[in-house]
Parts: C-alpha cells; sequence; structure tokens
C-alpha cells in the first residue's frame, strides 16, 4: 500500500538497510527498510536540514545568537532538545564554537489545567543537558509579561481590566487566569485561548531575553492537527504564519526543525537513544476520553485522535497536509490594510474583524453585537477565531461593542 508505515517492524533475516547496504534492517520507516544507525541519522539530518542557517560558518565570530526552545516535556520538544544538544556538540568539536546558544523555557500549565508539573522530570532533565539556562514560568504570569498597563512596548490582550470579574493582576495571577478560563463558553474555547495565552508568554519571554528566534517541537503530524484545528476554529488565515518557518507576526523568528518527521518516528527515536528518552516524557492526556459526542471534548483533541489514526498507515496523507497548507501566502504587511487581534495578535484585514467581517452571520440573536458604525474600525479588534472562542464574554469582547 503506498505510503504505508509500520513502526518496528523487523525487516527479516539477511535483509540489507537499504542506505548504508551494510547492516541489517530493522525497521521499516514509511517504505524503507532501515538499521538502527541509518534511522537515527535519518532523523537527526531533517532537523539539521531546518536548523542550516544556524551554522557555525553563518555565525559572525563575534556576535552569538541565542535560540529559545519552548519545552513542554512532550516527545517531540524533549527530542528536539536532545538533537540540538547532539549539534551543538559536534560543532564544538570539529570548530571549537558553536553557531547558537540555547535557552529552554517550559511554560507550567497546571494553574490551567489543575495538574502539578514533576519537578523529578524537570530535574532529571536538566541533570542530563546541564549545558543549558532552564526557565520555568507558570501560565499565570502572562498578565505580568503581556498586560501591563504602563509599558507602551507591551499591548493588552483585550480583557477588560477595570472589570470586577476578574481580580488584579497584582500577585501570581492564579486566580485571574482561573476566573477568565471558567467564563468560556467551551471546552474548546479554554483549550484555544490557554495556547494563546502560552504563545504570547513564549514570544514576550524570548524578546524580553533577546532571542532571535523560537524553535518550536511541532512534528509533521502535531502541523496537520494544527492546520485542520485552526481551520475549523475560524483561524485558517493565519495558517502561513502557524505551521511555517520564517518572521511572525509577533517581530520575532519561528522555526519548526521537526517539521519533517512523524511524531511515530519521533516515539522511536526517543526510544532508540542511549539512555532512552522516554522518561523525560510527560505527555498531558487529552481533556477528555475522546468522543465526538462528548462536550468536555476539543477540537484539537478530535484532530489528535484522527492523524494519530491516519499516520500509522497512511503517512503520506499527514505530510500532504502540512505541504499543502504551506504554500499558503501571508498577505502583505501594510498599516493600511491589516491590524492585530487583540487577543491572538495575529493580523486582521480591516473590514474582516469580528463575526461579521466573513460574509454571513452565524446566528441570528447576534445581531445585537453588530458594530454599528460599518465604516469604521472598532478601537479593539478580535479575528473570527477569537470571536467565536470568547461569544458571550463581555470581557473579551471589546472588539464588538457597539
Amino acid at each position: 500500500m503506498p505510503g504505508k508505515y509500520a513502526d518496528g517492524v523487523m525487516a527479516g533475516n539477511n535483509v540489507l538497510c537499504v542506505r548504508c547496504q551494510t547492516s541489517e534492517a530493522t525497521l521499516v520507516v514509511r517504505t524503507e527498510r532501515l538499521c538502527r544507525e541509518c534511522f537515527m541519522n535519518y532523523v537527526a539530518s531533517k532537523v539539521a536540514k531546518r536548523m542550516d542557517t544556524y551554522k557555525v560558518r553563518s555565525n559572525p565570530k563575534d556576535m552569538k545568537r541565542k535560540i529559545l526552545l519552548s519545552l513542554s516535556f512532550g516527545v517531540s520538544s524533549v527530542t528536539l532538545l536532545h538533537i540540538l544538544d547532539r549539534q551543538l556538540q559536534i560543532q564544538l568539536e570539529r570548530t571549537s564554537r558553536t553557531g547558537y546558544e540555547v535557552h529552554v523555557l517550559f511554560v507550567d500549565e497546571s494553574v490551567a489545567y489543575g495538574q502539578a508539573a514533576s519537578t523529578e522530570v524537570f530535574a532529571l532533565l536538566k541533570e542530563r543537558y546541564p549545558s543549558y539556562p532552564y526557565t520555568v514560568v507558570s501560565l499565570a504570569r502572562v498578565f505580568e509579561f503581556c498586560d501591563v498597563s504602563d509599558d507602551p512596548e507591551i499591548t493588552s490582550i483585550g480583557l477588560d481590566l477595570e472589570s470586577s470579574n476578574f481580580p488584579s493582576s497584582k500577585g501570581d495571577g492564579s486566580e485571574r487566569l482561573e476566573r477568565l478560563l471558567s467564563s468560556l463558553p467551551s471546552s474548546t474555547s479554554r483549550a484555544d485561548i490557554i495556547g494563546i495565552l502560552k504563545s504570547r508568554l513564549v514570544v514576550e519571554f524570548a524578546k524580553r531575553n533577546t532571542c532571535s528566534s523560537i524553535v518550536w517541537g511541532d512534528s509533521t503530524t502535531r502541523l496537520a492537527e494544527k492546520t485542520l484545528s485552526e481551520t475549523a476554529k475560524g483561524r485558517g488565515f493565519s495558517l502561513p504564519w502557524q505551521i511555517a518557518d520564517g518572521l511572525s507576526p509577533h517581530g520575532i523568528t519561528f522555526i519548526f526543525p521537526m517539521r519533517d518527521l512523524l511524531r511515530k518516528e519521533i516515539i522511536i527515536y526517543s526510544g532508540l537513544t542511549t539512555p532512552p528518552l522516554t522518561p523525560l516524557v510527560t505527555e498531558r492526556p487529552p481533556s477528555a476520553s475522546v468522543s465526538a459526542s462528548s462536550k468536555d471534548t476539543t477540537i484539537d483533541d478530535l484532530m489528535s485522535q484522527y492523524f494519530a489514526s491516519v499516520e500509522q498507515n497512511y503517512p503520506s496523507i499527514v505530510s500532504n497536509v502540512v505541504r499543502t497548507a504551506s504554500r499558503l501566502q501571508a498577505p502583505p504587511s501594510s498599516r493600511d490594510t491589516l491590524t492585530s487581534c487583540q487577543i491572538c495578535r495575529l493580523p486582521v484585514n480591516h473590514g474582516a474583524d469580528g463575526l461579521f467581517g466573513w460574509g454571513g452571520d452565524q446566528d441570528q440573536m447576534l445581531d445585537s453585537l453588530r458594530p454599528r458604525a460599518t465604516n469604521t474600525l472598532p478601537e479593539n479588534v478580535l479575528c473570527y477565531g477569537c470571536a467565536r472562542s470568547t461569544l458571550g464574554v463581555e470581557n473579551f469582547r471589546a472588539g464588538l461593542r457597539q
């Protein structure tokens, strides 16, 4: 079957690896029979290709570029840290210097999901990779990083700061975040806003620490999930910035070094390293048992379940989703035609904001939310996706008020 992928299948006695032609093949990866060593090189080379601009020869001796690695303790981000560590070690051995520095950031989302972060696993990770600075930031600090009214360089996330429904931003912000999330209309909305707040926190941290780029551990499978889920949530316009390498609308470069690898391939790799990476991986379980009829199931959960099944036997479908979406082009930047959504901070065309800017009302009962002045742009703008996620929450609807 074209594009069929069987992980961990023994290739049979005396069957040689199709790449080195010397060692016995032990894995069938997509359509190739590979030995362990060639498979490990295959994975590492995919990442190295995406990090090509960070070779030593591309970096002046008097300038050290710093990249921020967003760590989630998922298999992809942990594996990415391992591969980057190996790459930096090789650069040091060959040239006595490296092409870049790595700062590792872990955003603790336990305040949002009610699960305590594993300090033991984090200590184990630091012990195994001691060469890098590590920072742990609670998601509740997003208000401190991204909602400082006296700093003109930091924009609001669209909340009504004077509302009595939300506590003061003083302190760690945990209570404020909990009330904000509990006010949202659905599990999908909560997961959507948590992801947005996390991304904004990572971006702001990178800027404050003079990082030139942010590297994300998203695999091909994860990018395919994001492609369909963001489209379903009404944020398909943002795909050129959300899944492609390059300068983001946030003013910092995004890189996805694992974008050419399936999640199943990364899982195999993590078990073949010496020692294995599996003790460092703590995947967060889905918000609910995945069922299309469950009210607690999110769009992200459904997409994750779907592509986990598809990548087993039809990896080409997963790759084609990402490859097709990557062809989308971002609109030309112009202050006359684009503004920024006050929540996700992604560009929105003037006149195409909110629930009514996309050519049709979603619900007749929403007529009262339509802005009166159609020829002027509201002061606070929400993209269609954020308007849907925060529908019914007055503190998020600044861009829809009359």
